[in-house]
Order: C-alpha cells, then sequence, then structure tokens
C-alpha cells in the first residue's frame, strides 16, 4: 500500500492546474555600481540601498498578488539582485525554492527565472558576443515527475536604432535550437520580445529592414497562410509552428503596455504544440490573461510605471509592463468554444456595410480608402466623395491625410452611438489624391451627407450657445475637445475644420484652438 501510495503522489500534488507568467520589472538593479548600468542608476540619481528596497518591495508586491508558479523575469540586473528578490518574496510568504539568471559578460540587464517546481538543468542561448545582445535563458523543469522545458527571451528594443533584422538574429538562435526539440517535447517561449501580436501587419517603416518580415510571426512561426496559427492548427502542427496566446483575448484587451493613446502586445507567451497532445503537460484552454491591478494604474488610466523625473529616482510606481500569465494542467487539452475552424474570409464591402453591423465576423477589406482628415492616432477615412466615412479610432498612427491604401479592417465597435474602427491594417498604399473635395462647406451643410456622423465640414459660420451652434435656421451640437478653448456663451465663430461626430446625438467636434476664429 504504502508503495502504491507513493506512486500516486505526483499525481496527487500536480491535481490542480499551474500557472507561469512572465514580467518585465522595468530595470531591477542593485545598489553596488561595477560600471555596466545604465547612467541614470547611479547615487548621483538617487539610486540608493534604499531605493532599491523600495524597488524590491514593488516587484515583491506585484510577483506575490501574481502568484505564479514559473515566472519568467526580464530586465534584472544580475544574480545578486535576483538573490535579494528571492529572500523578499520568501520573507513576505510567496517564496520560490528555485531560480536561474543569465550571465552575458559585460551586460546591463538580464533575463531569469523563478520556480517552484525543481531545476534540471540550464543554458544560455547566445545571439551574439556583444554584451549587448542579451542571450536566451533555457530552463529544463521537473513538474511534479513531468518534463517542462522554459526558454526566456527579451530582444532588442524598437527604439535607438531597433530594426528589425536585429530581432530576427535571436529568433534564428532561438529557432535552431527549438528544431531539436521537434513536435513532442513540451516547452513554452515566453518573455519580451518587443514584438507585437500583429507586427506581421503593422510593422513601422522605420525598423522594417526586413520587407515586412518578422522574427516573431516568420521565423518561429506563427503564421499559417499569413494569419496567426491558431488552436487547430495547433493540433494537426508540424515542426515549427507556434501558438501565441493573445489570440484568445478579444482585440480590445490585447495589450499590456500603454502610452498614452497606443497600446502594444511586446511581452509573449508562446506554445509548442506538445502542449496541445493531450499528453503529459497541456495548456488549459482559455486561461491566458493579462494581469491588470488597481495598483499598476495611474488615476488617468496610465500604467503606473517606476518613475524617474528630473533625474533623480522618486521611489513610486512598478513597471511599464504588466505580466502577462496562463495556466497548465496533467488533464487533456479541449478545445472550447472558441476553437472552431477561425473564419478568416474577407469579403469586399464598402464603409456603408460597417454600420450595419455591431461587430464583424470576419475581416473585411475596404479597397480604395482616402484618409480626410488625421488627429494623432485617430483619421477619419471615406472611399468616395458622397459615400460613407468612418472613424479609425487609435488605429492610424501610420497614416498621413490624403494617402489613399487598402485596408484590412478586423474590428469595429459602437462608442455611444458613434460607429468606429478599433483595428485595421494598410495592405496596399495607392499614392495620394487631394482631399478638399471630400469636405463639406458650409454652403452643402443643409444636404443628407450634412446629416451624417463621421464627414469633415470647413468654413461654417454660427452662433454658440448653450452648447449648440446655429447656423442657416438650423442647430447643432458642438463639443470642443479643450474646454479652456470653447468661445463664450453667444459667440459668433467661424469654423475653419470640425468633424460631424456622434455622442448620443450628431455633433461638431473641434479638436484644437485653430480649428475655429471668434468673429464677435
Amino acid at each position: 500500500m504504502k508503495r502504491l501510495l507513493l506512486l500516486l503522489l505526483p499525481i496527487l500534488v500536480f491535481a490542480k492546474p499551474f500557472k507561469v507568467a512572465t514580467y518585465n520589472v522595468e530595470n531591477l538593479f542593485d545598489a553596488i555600481y561595477v560600471g555596466t548600468e545604465y547612467d541614470d542608476y547611479q547615487a548621483k540619481h538617487n539610486w540608493t540601498k534604499r531605493m532599491v528596497d523600495i524597488k524590491l518591495n514593488h516587484v515583491a508586491e506585484v510577483i506575490c498578488d501574481l502568484d505564479a508558479d514559473i515566472l519568467g523575469l526580464q530586465e534584472v540586473e544580475n544574480a545578486n539582485i535576483l538573490k535579494q528578490l528571492q529572500k523578499r518574496l520568501s520573507r513576505v510568504g510567496c517564496g520560490y525554492n528555485y531560480s536561474a539568471i543569465t550571465s552575458k559578460k559585460g551586460g546591463t540587464i538580464q533575463v531569469a527565472l523563478l520556480s517552484r517546481f525543481r531545476i534540471k538543468s540550464t543554458k544560455e542561448l547566445q545571439v551574439s558576443y556583444s554584451p549587448r545582445v542579451r542571450n536566451i535563458l533555457e530552463v529544463e523543469l521537473n513538474v511534479e515527475g513531468q518534463p517542462l522545458w522554459v526558454f526566456v527571451n527579451h530582444w532588442k528594443s524598437r527604439a535607438y536604432r531597433g530594426v528589425e533584422s536585429k530581432r530576427m538574429k535571436y529568433a534564428r538562435v532561438l529557432k535552431a535550437r527549438l528544431d531539436r526539440f521537434g513536435t513532442a517535447k513540451p516547452y513554452i517561449v515566453l518573455g519580451d520580445f518587443n514584438t507585437d501580436y500583429d507586427a506581421h501587419l503593422s510593422l513601422e517603416k522605420k525598423i522594417d529592414d526586413t520587407a515586412g518580415k518578422t522574427g516573431l510571426h516568420h521565423v518561429l512561426g506563427l503564421l499559417n497562410d499569413g494569419v496567426l496559427v491558431d488552436e487547430n492548427t495547433m493540433l494537426k502542427s508540424k515542426k515549427g509552428q507556434h501558438y501565441t496566446l493573445w489570440s484568445e483575448l478579444a482585440y480590445s484587451q490585447r495589450w499590456n503596455i500603454k502610452f498614452y493613446a497606443k497600446k502594444g502586445t511586446p511581452d509573449h507567451i508562446v506554445l509548442s504544440p506538445a502542449l496541445f497532445d493531450t499528453k503529459g503537460i497541456d495548456y488549459v484552454n482559455n486561461s491566458f490573461k493579462v494581469f491588470r491591478q488597481d495598483y499598476l494604474f495611474t488615476k488617468r488610466g496610465y500604467i503606473n510605471r517606476w518613475q524617474y523625473k528630473k533625474g533623480k529616482h522618486r521611489g513610486k510606481g512598478y513597471s511599464d509592463h504588466l505580466p502577462i500569465y496562463a495556466y497548465f494542467d496533467s488533464k487533456p487539452y479541449k478545445i472550447g468554444s472558441d476553437g472552431k475552424l477561425t473564419n478568416i474570409k474577407r469579403e469586399r464591402q464598402k464603409i456603408a456595410y460597417l454600420y450595419t453591423q455591431e461587430s464583424l465576423e470576419h475581416e473585411v477589406l475596404l479597397e480604395d480608402v482616402v484618409v480626410i482628415w488625421k488627429q494623432r492616432g485617430n483619421a477619419l477615412i471615406k472611399q468616395s466623395k458622397e459615400g460613407r466615412g468612418v472613424l479609425l479610432f487609435g488605429t492610424a498612427h501610420a497614416l498621413k491625410v490624403g494617402q489613399k491604401v487598402d485596408l484590412l479592417v478586423k474590428a469595429i465597435k459602437d462608442y455611444n452611438g458613434l460607429k468606429e474602427v478599433t483595428h485595421a491594417y494598410v495592405l496596399k498604399e495607392k499614392g495620394n489624391v487631394d482631399v478638399s473635395t471630400y469636405h463639406l462647406n458650409a454652403n452643402a451643410f443643409l444636404t443628407k451627407r450634412a446629416n451624417r456622423q463621421n464627414e469633415v465640414i470647413k468654413n461654417l459660420v454660427g452662433i454658440v450657445k448653450n452648447r449648440y451652434f446655429y447656423t442657416q435656421g438650423k442647430k447643432i451640437a458642438i463639443y470642443f475637445k479643450k474646454k479652456k478653448f470653447a468661445p463664450k456663451n453667444g459667440s459668433k465663430i467661424k469654423i475653419h475644420n470640425a468633424l460631424i461626430g456622434y455622442y448620443k446625438q450628431l455633433q461638431l467636434v473641434i479638436y484644437s484652438k485653430k480649428d475655429f476664429s471668434i468673429l464677435e
């Protein structure tokens, strides 16, 4: 009987799912200056033992609340500060018995791993001899008798001449190693890849020196016929294909960094086919999430990153990344309701079609789209002068007024009655056009087009009174994006440039003080 219990013990211990996560902690340095640190991590910038202690407390707070069993870390200076973090975590009851960290000579920051499961072996994959190019950490774990390999990554940033070919180098080294594993060994590839989940469609021109190819998508094999590999494809996967868990979230939830209005997904958890084969360790379907605790955000909704202002560390904030996590189990993987074959059919449509849909069940191709207005990441597009316009919300950073393009639309929404495109990608550029004829003028204000949202109107004279604009015997609500620019009640103004928007009712939207003049 005792022998039987001992045989069953690993199964009993491994009776519930375990959590795997990755977290870029944003520069966890110790207080010993050795010369490889970033310039602002010195005592003259208030990086002291006290400041290190505060940073450790903040990192430990997040890790404790995250409560992952296996945790990949990025931007950890060295083994010394990792040990301090382990001690801090043990002190507050969130201990990890096992750890590993890279040791790139001359490197400023390393990648690391904390684990509650025993580490069998570690290996470093060297991408380059340059101290600025980080090694990839390979860790073999014993998860209660089951083998699992985890690869922790931190690829080159897109800033500071961070062209895509530099990330390609990481991808090729990692791919060469993974090819030796085949499809039978279970492994997880995670970390900060500095590559968005949709970069195969949205790679910025200033870093694109690879003809639109990315290391993550094209080298590691996240694509199948040009679209992200789905779960069904993974079940039939051939050697070399991988699945990024970002595919499991709604488009609006696909982000774990946010700088002003621009969101991104630099961090990934990428899975091998063996984690879907119903043998040994498998992925728990739909368990992928972004860790979003209230304290990780400011009152204005920005990520509450570590604060460094006027050359000094302030001892406030956490990181500029949010952790991401997923669950794994010994129970066989099961396809959920999202396991249907993904409908990747593209329909050629006119913009007017989007107004008949609450959401999109498939991709929509809008041909010959013209950008007629632009404000930061927002833009107004039309396909013809008389046809409908629609607002691209937060997805137009790379576009310019006058551009003519073919646009692939993946997601739309209604915001208090205003139709918006929230996820769209340029498939083909078709030159530039004069947009002035796409705009409404004062004479056209009484036409049917003036009663439609998402139009641009110019040179309109009237009176502003009680949040309405009166002109040509007609009134329409008016909204100034900055209240301090709004004219006094009863003022006569000339509108040089405004959007016809919608917020529970049709309204004129004034974005800038330059968009109108006060006449009286």
